[in-house]
């Protein structure tokens, strides 16, 4: 019995070693597999590099705007805006080239074993000079082969917001349909993360001169808001009535939200970012809200810096809107934006055209009637570092498609 024993204990100890030895050679075919596969689309992305730099040179675009809005430095590149960001979900690494340094924001997904990041690059890198436009393509593989050592192994690829800005947007969508045609390793993202067309005013203009070039009816809105008793305070964050003004622009905010089918961020968001202005030695951000006998009925928040003053977020109740309180609202943040030194004034997203089926066409008259210029960006391109990109890619668009059609459409919008 005992020989019966070990013979059947010896066995199963023979049968566990066989089975281990299995899975590990199992294993080892199938990391051999993975470094072959990782080898191939080293090969093939180094393949698309030298392709990229020789097509790319060649292409000459012309049509770009001569005079472009070229700024010291775009507030998404700020320390103000990366350090915002790096509050609420995000990372960041900077990188110096040419004397020039870049932030760059990373996302990370991280599920179980698979572990995933976005690097994306806001207003970056600048395209001063015909020649750098004319190698758009290779200008941003070289940024990206040259960030790469930077970034964590795991990033799958570098979305750009390149700051090019064109006066219409048919030179801006021929631009980018050269793009498409002729790159392998850029791509269009078809999810914008910046706003690719805005209205920017001139704050060297004097107030007189502003209102001038606006148009007839907003002066008058602007004009007759006041006349009817609408009332526009500032707020900031450690004022005596902070947590309320803010609560009630969120009410306003998800009353906006749900009839224009927006997303809107958790209130700490906004809280949070009023309170980083009062903090900060060279930004600010104010609420503005416009009242009329103690009831408010719109509301935006708006960035200051030196270099430029952005009306970051909007919104209006739905009552006594013939009183034209956001025309008002507007055009004291305009006058304050003025007096804090900034060069313009971004309104920050409109549609790209007058287009009267646009769903946000009231939007584009809205912020184009105030009379400023109209820009058109590129919007967002990538550089794939990983095979995930086209995975992640899918998701996007799948998520882009329900939440911009699906929802729209069952809510009857």
């Amino acid at each position: 019995m005992r020989e019966k024993r070990r013979a059947g204990s010896g066995a199963k100890s023979k049968s566990k070693k066989n089975q281990k030895e299995k899975e590990r050679r199992a294993k080892k075919r199938a990391n051999k597999h993975i470094s072959l596969f990782r080898v191939a689309e080293k090969k093939i992305f180094e393949f698309f590099d030298k392709c990229i730099v020789v097509i790319c040179s060649q292409k000459k675009h012309d049509f770009y705007m001569e005079n472009a809005t070229i700024l010291e430095k775009h507030f998404q590149q700020t320390d103000f805006w990366a350090d915002f960001k790096c509050a609420h979900g995000w990372s960041k690494v900077n990188f110096a080239e040419n004397s020039v340094e870049t932030t760059i924001l990373l996302k990370n997904f991280k599920a179980g074993a698979f572990n995933a990041t976005l690097a994306y690059v806001p207003m970056a890198p600048s395209f001063l000079s015909a020649e750098e436009r004319e190698q758009f393509c290779a200008r941003l593989h070289s940024f990206s082969k040259n960030v790469r050592k930077k970034l964590p192994s795991q990033t799958f690829c570098l979305r750009f917001d390149v700051p090019i800005d064109f006066e219409t947007a048919a030179e801006r969508d021929s631009f980018v349909e050269k793009v498409q045609k002729n790159a392998f390793r850029v791509k269009k993202s078809r999810v914008d993360v910046q706003p690719p067309d805005t209205v920017i005013l001139d704050l060297s203009k004097s107030e007189e001169e502003l209102l001038s070039d606006m148009k007839s009816k907003w002066r008058y809105n602007v004009r007759l808001a006041a006349k009817k008793g609408v009332k526009v305070r500032a707020v900031r964050a450690g004022d005596e009535h902070f947590e309320r003004d803010v609560a009630s622009f969120y009410d306003i905010y998800k009353t906006t939200a749900e009839r224009d089918g927006i997303g809107l961020h958790p209130l700490s968001y906004y809280e949070d970012l009023l309170e980083r202005g009062k903090k900060s030695e060279d930004s600010d951000v104010v609420l503005y809200i416009a009242s009329h006998e103690g009831e408010d009925l719109a509301a935006i928040v708006v960035l200051f810096q030196k270099s430029e003053s952005i009306y970051l977020y909007g919104c209006s109740s739905n009552e006594k809107r013939n009183l034209m309180p956001a025309y008002l609202v507007q055009w004291t943040a305009i006058c304050d934006a003025k007096k804090f030194g900034s060069r313009i004034y971004d309104f920050y997203g409109i549609p790209p055209t007058n287009d009267e089926k646009h769903p946000m066409h009231g939007l584009y008259l809205f912020k184009t009637g105030f009379g400023g210029k109209e820009i058109h960006r590129p919007g967002s391109f990538d550089v794939p570092l990983s095979v995930i990109y086209f995975f992640y890619v899918l998701a996007e668009n799948a998520r882009a498609w329900y939440h911009k059609k699906f929802l729209k459409k069952i809510r009857g919008r």
